[in-house]
């Protein structure tokens, strides 16, 4: 469907061809109406599918159209991280290009006194749109900085991540101070429980936009190592041996264990920097600024803070870590290989990821190809789809013996390599 096709108002419509935007996204098609017909709207759509555009250009088309109060705060947008948030704000700037009139504002933590200021006259002063982390928005609530009640949008995105960091008390009191009379508009790339659970308690009669979760693309080389845990940091070594690192992430399921591999990767001699929740805001920011300039080669990050990365050329993905669900592997694995070029994702399986990395193969409909650990490195676990001491009727047992490598270290080649 072109955008065209759509009741955007005309300077939103001039902002977007002026981006070469000219063909909405299945979530774009199927959200957007709705919205702009006043009703609550469920998406459920996974990073990368234009959902942010299917808020944004809905909410931005009605405040063009007036009617709504100038001196007051019309649209609240959550996000789960500030990265997000900056992403969010970035994309607002350009939608809203040619809306005279029509403010915004990004609230998040980890900034001085200065920047805390800022947010509270901008706020004051009646932003027309708040971009806002739910502890920072709280804040500014609970010190009176910020007036709620005339409020007409609620925007949750990304409802999933926000709830696994535990904002969903936040979530519910920012909702208790909005007016009766508003409009919710709530995304997810999952629909767990305790997101239907939230969904029931915030929206009024939604309309819901569930897109499947996509596979990867084609251009990806997806493989995997199954190893020890000890095994993963002498594997990432041995490959960046082979091939030296450029325009990679690597994937890690703590923030503890992101700060060790880093510095782990940094005393090995490679150029790489950490990415967590730790840094402040001025950190984070120079990080992804060494990042995109290509000033260090590997940016070591956990999923919650890699939400905000929005890089096109990641040459490679490792997943140190294997994901939680076939989602947040998509999601993953979909930082490479974009704008039509090739890209690798690996993933480390040790023998407690057996199971769940199984699930992701189901998900794909094939088998992930087996990379053979190098020889020196020791035996390496059996793949087996248990857990360990998930066996039969509850014994603890292991399916297969280890796996002894043979070939000197060297890989098999692939089927069409």
């Amino acid at each position: 469907m072109d955008f065209y096709d759509l009741d955007l108002n005309d300077d939103v419509l001039d902002a977007l061809d002026d981006m070469n935007f000219t063909d909405t996204t299945p979530i774009q098609e199927h959200a957007i109406p709705p919205i702009l017909e006043g009703r609550d709207v469920m998406g459920v759509a996974q990073t990368g599918t234009g959902k942010t555009a299917a808020y944004l250009l809905p909410v931005l088309s009605m405040l063009a159209d007036g009617g709504y109060p100038p001196d007051a705060i019309n649209c609240i947008i959550m996000s789960p991280t500030r990265e997000l948030a900056q992403q969010i704000d970035s994309a607002m700037q350009g939608f809203a290009y040619y809306l005279n009139g029509i403010s915004s504002v990004a609230v998040y933590g980890g900034n001085d006194g200065v920047r805390y200021e800022q947010e509270k006259r901008a706020m004051q002063s009646g932003a027309d749109v708040v971009i806002a982390t739910p502890g920072r928005l709280i804040s500014h609530l609970s010190l009176g900085n910020i007036d709620l009640s005339r409020v007409s949008f609620f925007i949750l995105d990304e409802a999933d991540r926000m709830l696994d960091m535990g904002f969903c008390d936040d979530i519910l009191l920012i909702a208790k101070a909005l007016p009766k009379e508003h409009q919710t508009i709530m995304f997810s790339a999952t629909m767990p429980g305790d997101i239907l659970s939230l969904a029931h308690s915030i929206l009024r009669n939604p309309v819901e936009v569930k897109l499947a979760v996509s596979k990867p693309a084609d251009n990806i080389r997806q493989s995997a190592y199954l190893c020890y845990e000890p095994q993963k940091l002498l594997i990432v070594k041995h490959m960046f041996e082979q091939e030296a690192p450029h325009r990679v992430i690597i994937f890690v399921g703590s923030k503890k264990k992101t700060k060790e591999l880093a510095i782990s990767i940094i005393r090995a001699g490679y150029n790489a920097r950490a990415m967590h929740s730790d840094l402040t805001q001025p950190e984070r920011d120079e990080v992804m600024y060494l990042f995109r300039s290509g000033k260090i080669d590997i940016l070591v990050a956990t999923d919650i803070v890699a939400r905000g990365i929005d890089i096109d050329d990641i040459a490679m993905v490792i997943n140190f870590d294997v994901p939680h669900d076939e989602e947040d592997y998509v999601h993953r694995i979909g930082r490479t290989a974009r704008a039509g070029r090739g890209g690798r994702a690996v993933t480390f399986v040790n023998e407690k990821d057996m199971h769940p990395f199984r699930q992701i193969e189901r998900f794909l409909g094939k088998e992930i190809y087996k990379e053979q650990v190098p020889e020196e490195f020791g035996e390496t676990p059996a793949y087996t789809s248990r857990s360990k001491g998930q066996g039969a009727k509850g014994k603890k047992r292991w399916g297969g013996k280890p796996r002894h490598n043979h070939g000197k270290g060297k890989s098999p080649k692939r089927p069409n390599d």
